[in-house]
């Protein structure tokens, strides 16, 4: 991180946020041996001009992780290039192209990476809905608000297709259609192996709109696509930053074969006892704070890469 340029004041703000930040215990990850992932919905950003402590709060906060899928990127990066800036040269990115309509809401999703620890190996795709032939041309009859975005990485023996996505609000009828119909898609294109992909372990992050792990909602998504929950999260009850119900908008899924996961995950809430508005922007009310660092937690998790022992053993066990 750079911090060649903060004041007083945001040091300690600073340090105020790094022992929120410890209350997560996001563990280290170590190169070739572990992986810290997460996904992040910051609100509407880009949308508006960030504050310089919004920004820097922001970079703090993703620092502690080495890929990061972050939605409702908007169309202007502006402000994402200034949260690169202090997170210095190491950090890379990939990124998608943004829709101009109300439904699209010009978002992007963006996946931020520290290629020290991880190495982004080429295949960056948005998923299109299947088509059917109808008069001589093609058609969907799936309507996918903002395209599900994905694409492939490596950390030590682990490769590894990351996919995100944010599922519409709208109604709740469009919002199961589009959760089961990416869930097909999923299920088409591992399970019934329609394509060759760079590789089967897949990991699915986002914004999911999903109220509760026992809904329909989750049932949607999961059901068809086989999609499973790491035990580390589990308990996991409230990714939002909202007054209110608890919500499992967020979500870290995984159709994985060659991976094992640290038991580690978790997220980093900012809000508790009003830390938000009380400490980091103080001149600013609860709604006015989460559009300077967002409405959403980061969710995250720890991915073992030294994976030799479970390839081993899915070889003796293919064997028998």
């Amino acid at each position: 991180m750079d911090y060649s340029k903060v004041s007083k004041d945001q040091a300690i703000k600073l340090q105020q946020l790094n022992e929120r930040i410890e209350l997560a215990n996001i563990p280290s990850s170590s190169l070739d041996e572990s992986l810290n992932v997460a996904t992040w919905n910051i609100r509407d950003f880009g949308k508006s001009r960030r504050s310089d402590d919004g920004i820097l709060f922001i970079a703090q906060i993703l620092y502690q992780f080495d890929l990061i899928a972050i939605t409702e990127v908007r169309d202007d990066l502006t402000d994402f290039k200034r949260v690169l800036n202090l997170l210095g040269p190491n950090w890379k990115f990939v990124i998608n192209d943004w829709q101009p309509d109300r439904a699209g809401n010009r978002e992007r999703v963006a996946f931020l990476y520290d290629e020290r620890m991880v190495t982004f190996t080429g295949l960056a795709a948005e998923a299109s809905p299947a088509r059917k032939k109808i008069d001589g041309d093609y058609y969907s009859s799936q309507s996918w608000w903002r395209s599900p975005y994905f694409a492939s990485f490596s950390a030590g023996q682990f490769d590894f297709i990351l996919m995100a996505m944010h599922a519409r609000w709208g109604t709740t009828d469009g919002r199961i259609d589009e959760l089961n119909g990416f869930g097909n898609w999923i299920k088409k294109r591992w399970e019934d192996n329609e394509d060759k992909v760079f590789d089967k372990d897949l990991i699915v992050v986002g914004d999911f709109n999903i109220p509760s792990n026992d809904d329909r909602f989750y049932q949607a998504l999961t059901v068809e696509s086989k999609l499973k929950m790491p035990d580390s999260l589990k308990g996991i009850n409230d990714t939002a930053a909202a007054q209110g119900t608890p919500k499992n908008y967020d979500q870290i899924l995984h159709r994985c074969d060659q991976v094992s996961f640290s038991g580690r995950g978790g997220v980093v809430d900012f809000s508790k006892d009003q830390f938000m508005e009380t400490v980091l922007f103080p001149e600013l009310t609860f709604k006015q704070a989460t559009f300077q660092l967002s409405d959403h937690f980061p969710l995250w998790l720890q991915i073992k890469t030294n994976n030799d022992q479970v390839r081993l053993k899915n070889i003796i066990g293919s064997a028998v």
